[in-house]
C-alpha cells in the first residue's frame, strides 16, 4: 500500500469509522499496526503498557575544587548525572538535574520518584530502562549478561538464538528512543557539550531550560534541523500506556513475580517471533 492509499484509508477510517487518536497512539499507528497484522499474521507482541524510555546521561560541569570527587564520574570527567524520561516522539517527559557524577543511575530514580513533585510512574504502567537499572515493578530492564546494543544485532548471521536475547533486541530498538533525545538535546544547544562557569543550582537550571526548549521546538517546528533520521514505527515496539490511574509507584526493588513476567513476556514474543519465520 503507498502512502496516498494509506492517507485515504486513514481519513475513512477518521470519518466514516470513527477512529479516534486516542492521545498515546495516532490514527496512523493503529492502522499500521493492524494492517501489518493482517498483511503478516503477526501477533502483536509489542510491550503493553509502555510508551516512555529512561536512561541517564553525563553533563560536564564546573565546581569548587573540594567537590570534584563527588562529582567525577567512572571515566574521571567531572559532570552532573542527569536522568530523563521520554516519549516515542522525543520530548521529554520529566528531566532530574543535579546529581553528583559518581552517583549510580538506580540511586538517582529512586531520589526521582519519591520527591514530593518527581517521577510518577502509576501501576500498570512501566517505563523501559537499561541494565544500570533494577528490574522492577514500573521498571522494565533487559537481562543482563545477554547481548543487547543495537550494534550488536546488526549481523544477519548474529540472529537471537532465545527468548533472552531476542527480548533484547527488541528491548534496545524500543528503548532507543531515550539515547536519541539526549543525543538531540546535546546536538541542539552547544552549552551542554562542555563545561560552564556559574553556580552549581544554575547549572542545574540551565540543563533543565534546554529540555524544555527541545520540547518547544519538537512540538512546533515541522521538520527538526537536528533530527537526520525520523522516527518510524518500525523503530519502536512499544505499547499503548495503560490509563492512569492515582497510585504511582514508590519503590524501586526486584520481586520475583515480575521477573517470571518479564520471562513470560519474553517467551511469547520470541514463540511469535519463531513461528512467524516457519
Amino acid at each position: 500500500m503507498d502512502r496516498n492509499a494509506f492517507a485515504m484509508l486513514c481519513d475513512l477510517l477518521k470519518t466514516r469509522g470513527g477512529l479516534l487518536d486516542d492521545g498515546n497512539v495516532t490514527i496512523e499507528e493503529q492502522v499500521a499496526t493492524f494492517v501489518n497484522i493482517l498483511a503478516h499474521h503477526n501477533k502483536n507482541r509489542s510491550i503493553q503498557g509502555c510508551s516512555r524510555a529512561l536512561d541517564g546521561t553525563y553533563i560536564e560541569v564546573t565546581i569548587p575544587e573540594f567537590d570534584k570527587p563527588k562529582y567525577r564520574t567512572r571515566n574521571g570527567h567531572i559532570a552532573t548525572n542527569v536522568l530523563g524520561v521520554c516519549t516515542r516522539d522525543l520530548k521529554f517527559v520529566y528531566v532530574l538535574s543535579g546529581w553528583e557524577g559518581s552517583a549510580t543511575d538506580s540511586r538517582v530514580l529512586r531520589d526521582a520518584i519519591t520527591r514530593h513533585h518527581g517521577l510518577k510512574v502509576p501501576f500498570r504502567n512501566y517505563y523501559l530502562a537499561d541494565a544500570g537499572y533494577t528490574n522492577c515493578q514500573g521498571f522494565l530492564a533487559p537481562y543482563r549478561g545477554t547481548r543487547y546494543h543495537l550494534q550488536e544485532w546488526e549481523d544477519f548471521d548474529r540472529a537471537p538464538r532465545n527468548h533472552e536475547e531476542y527480548f533484547n533486541m527488541k528491548h534496545s530498538q524500543a528503548r532507543n528512543i531515550i539515547e536519541r533525545c539526549f543525543d538531540l538535546l546535546k546536538k541542539r544547544w552547544a552549552v551542554l557539550q562542555s563545561p560552564f562557569f556559574c553556580p552549581i543550582r544554575f547549572q542545574g537550571r540551565m540543563i533543565i531550560a534546554c529540555a524544555l526548549l527541545h520540547n518547544f521546538i519538537r512540538m512546533y517546528v515541522d521538520v527538526d534541523p537536528e533530527e537526520y533520521t525520523p522516527v518510524t514505527l518500525d523503530d519502536l515496539p512499544i505499547g499503548e500506556e495503560a490509563p492512569n490511574e492515582l497510585e504511582s509507584i514508590d519503590v524501586v526493588e526486584g520481586i520475583d513475580e515480575w521477573s517470571q513476567w518479564r520471562d513470560d513476556l519474553a517467551g511469547e514474543m520470541f514463540d511469535s517471533w519463531m513461528s512467524s519465520r516457519t
